[in-house]
Order: C-alpha cells, then structure tokens, then sequence
C-alpha cells in the first residue's frame, strides 16, 4: 500500500481530484480547532487537511501531520511550504501506531484514511490514546454512492478481464454505514458521537476528468493490476462507457462524504 500511494503522490493534487481540499474546509468546520490548538492529522497525503487547520489555529497552534508514504509527504511540504505556513511538522509513521505520548492533542482528524488501515477498531483506540479528555476526534469516509455509476463500471470491467478483488468490502466501503461510524466511535471510547452526510461533488468536464481521478486515487492499484498488454483495450471500453453517462454539464462526480467525530471522556 506504501509504494501505491508513493506512486500516485504527483497526481494527488490534479484539479479532477479537488474534492480533496473541500472535505477538508469543510472538516475544519465541523470541528471547529480554537486558535492555540495542537492538532495532528492523520493519513495527511499531501496536506489537504493539514494546511487548512494550520490556518485556523494560527501562529499559537501546532499541526502534527502522519503519513506512511514519503512521496505524499514530500508533496505536502512542497504545498505548505507554498503557503509559508510555520506551524506545521511532517512525520513518516504508521497511523496504527503513534509515537506520541498519550493525552497531548486537542484534536484528531482522518479524511479519507481510515478505511485504508488494516485494523480500524484498533487504530481508533491508539487514535483516541494520542488525544486529550475533553478533545476531539473526526473522521471522514465515503458514503456507498460515491463516484457511481463510474466506479461500478470500473470494478465490474476489472473482474471482467480476470482481476482478483479481495473478498468482501474493499477500500472505502470497508465503512459500510452511517451506523457503522457510529459504531467504530462508540467503541473506541467516545462520547456525543455525531455523523453527518454532505454532497461535495462536482461535474468533471469528461471522461477524460474521470481518468485522472482513477490514475490519482488508490483506483491506480487496482488497475495497475491488469497485464499491460490489456491496459489500453480496459481504458478504452471503460472511457467509452462512462462517456454515456455526461450530460449538458458534464460528468457528475458524486462525492457524498460522511463527517463522524466523538468527544474523549474527561
């Protein structure tokens, strides 16, 4: 999973995937850090979340951000760097396992990583270990519609020219619910548990926009997958096909994101 991520970093930041920056505003929002606060971000990619907080908390304020991939990390010092923002460190790190002491942040935020890691339950708990009582911890995930029709087509495309996908949910619907969210806070320990949906997409011009979402996500992996002698015939009839679905105003790149935090008992 490391080296996927070290290979999509340069298209992370592509204006097709900008639905990335828009969680993140909108996380900063629904958490609501106060200036002075100590933040650490998690699964940080390429700062999206990273360089808003760090905005908000100002100059008083700290952002620790983690990430597994160096290449992500490399591009997130690059985009704070372009913001001359002085308040944030970067860290190479396993999100499962922290090396921070216990009861230090004011906050703990995830967009779009949780789902990735192995042991969700047993992340949250290190998660909420890191974090002071009374502070919070958010996440975000996708809701099941996001980026439908495209993505069925694509994954039933894959298993069509013989790809193995794992067994059960994979990726993002790993977090099947707004229930399950519920679920995963609850028993990590926390309180005044919420869960919101918001719709942050968008219309991407074409099909063509649609590839670069594939080639910048971790949809890369799967179709890295394909013997490369059946790129180029995949990409063709998948392209043909999602090019049915625009409409006058483009294509339609449903983004329906759950927002769920919870509180740590004092």
């Amino acid at each position: 999973m490391q080296q996927i991520f070290d290979s999509i970093a340069p298209a992370y930041d592509c204006p097709a995937t900008r639905f990335f920056p828009f969680c993140a505003d909108r996380l900063v929002n629904y958490v609501k850090p106060k200036p002075g606060s100590k933040v650490l971000d998690i699964a940080t990619g390429t700062g999206a979340v990273a360089v808003p907080f760090a905005q908000a908390i100002g100059a008083g304020g700290r952002v620790t951000a983690v990430d597994f991939s160096a290449g992500m990390l490399d591009r997130a010092e690059a985009n704070i760097r372009k913001m001359a923002l002085n308040n944030v460190d970067l860290h190479e790190m396993d999100a499962e396992r922290l090396d921070f002491r216990s009861n230090y942040f004011h906050c703990v935020v995830c967009s779009y990583g949780l789902f990735f890691l192995p042991d969700m339950p047993g992340a949250l708990r290190e998660w909420v270990r890191v974090l002071r009582p009374g502070g919070k911890l958010a996440f975000t995930s996708f809701e099941e519609t996001a980026f439908t029709p495209m993505l069925d087509d694509f994954v039933e495309r894959l298993q069509a020219y013989g790809v193995q996908l794992p067994d059960g949910p994979f990726g993002s619907r790993r977090i099947a619910s707004v229930e399950h969210c519920r679920e995963l806070l609850q028993d990590a320990g926390l309180l005044e548990v919420t869960v919101e949906c918001e719709q942050i997409g968008y219309h991407l011009s074409d099909e063509n926009d649609w590839w670069e979402v594939v080639s910048g996500t971790a949809m890369r992996a799967l179709f890295d997958q394909l013997p490369d002698d059946c790129k180029g015939a995949f990409r063709k009839e998948h392209l043909a096909s999602v090019a049915a679905q625009k409409t006058e105003n483009g294509l339609w790149l449903d983004v329906q994101t759950r927002f769920a935090s919870g509180i740590k008992p004092g």
